[in-house]
């Protein structure tokens, strides 16, 4: 399918790797001016031809820094991808382990972030009819798949993206989410990541647990997800293929949600 994005300008955040790495590839191949953003800016963002950034958008600092960077860059903004989320810090004890600077971390990594570049680009999207797609978590339907806090944050997230999308929708700014499942990510088979640590917890070695992930989350497709499948959802949405599609969250978790 034609998406007809080539000439269009797009900011991405936690560009440097995983699931933002391969949303940027996507918006690169299909003609998009692409600003990167990653506290680590990675020797694959710098191949896919992005202008990268490196900032914590995990403080208010941040978030400003990157929107004036990218407005300087690029001349405006079309599409906004915020994909920053997840975190460097798990607790799987429980709530009563949670204490509040683990609270105010999850919070601000995938949620306030999220908020503040969406508010600092905004006015240039207004001004030219654009996308906005929040990355958010089948966690935000099924709070209990992940540490509490996670589930709360994206559940927050998904919150504030049907609110964006009612007030300016009529404006001409649509507002996604896409939601993923287990994807095939650092998170789950870096060395030091929440797979990893859910490996130990369980006394399992971590290849061994990776592999019955599709199965104890009822993943009818029997494998992890693809980042890559992750971004052509997102690029379809950004795209004005998907015009009269706003206030909706895309589900990308190989049937592990069984709801209707």
């Amino acid at each position: 399918m034609e998406l007809a994005l080539a000439g269009k300008t797009a900011v991405v955040t936690g560009a440097g790797r995983g699931v933002g790495l391969a949303i940027t590839r996507r918006l690169v191949a299909e003609g998009v001016r692409v600003v990167g953003a990653a506290r680590t800016i990675t020797a694959e963002l710098k191949e896919t031809g992005t202008h990268p950034v490196s900032v914590d958008l995990s403080t208010p600092d941040g978030a400003r820094e990157l929107g004036a960077r990218a407005l300087t860059e690029l001349g405006g903004v079309d599409i906004l991808i915020n994909n920053l989320g997840g975190g460097d810090r798990f607790n799987l004890d429980g709530f009563l382990a949670t204490d509040d600077a683990l609270w105010a971390h999850s919070f601000e990594v995938n949620l306030f972030g999220t908020v503040r570049v969406t508010r600092e680009l905004l006015p240039s999207l207004l001004e030219r009819r654009g996308s906005i797609v929040n990355i958010s978590s089948m966690c935000a339907r099924l709070p209990a798949t992940g540490p509490i806090e996670y589930g709360a944050a994206k559940a927050g997230l998904n919150a504030f993206t049907k609110s964006l999308s009612e007030e300016f929708g009529p404006r001409g700014v649509r507002v996604n989410t896409v939601s993923p499942g287990p994807t095939r990510t650092a998170i789950w088979e870096g060395a030091e990541g929440f797979g990893a640590l859910l490996a130990e917890s369980n006394g399992v070695e971590h290849g061994a647990f990776l592999r019955g992930v599709p199965a104890a989350m009822g993943m009818t497709t029997g494998r992890m997800v693809e980042p890559d499948e992750v971004a052509s959802v997102v690029v379809f949405l950004a795209s004005d293929r998907a015009g009269s599609v706003t206030g909706a969250d895309y589900v990308v978790e190989g049937g592990g949600i069984k709801t209707v």
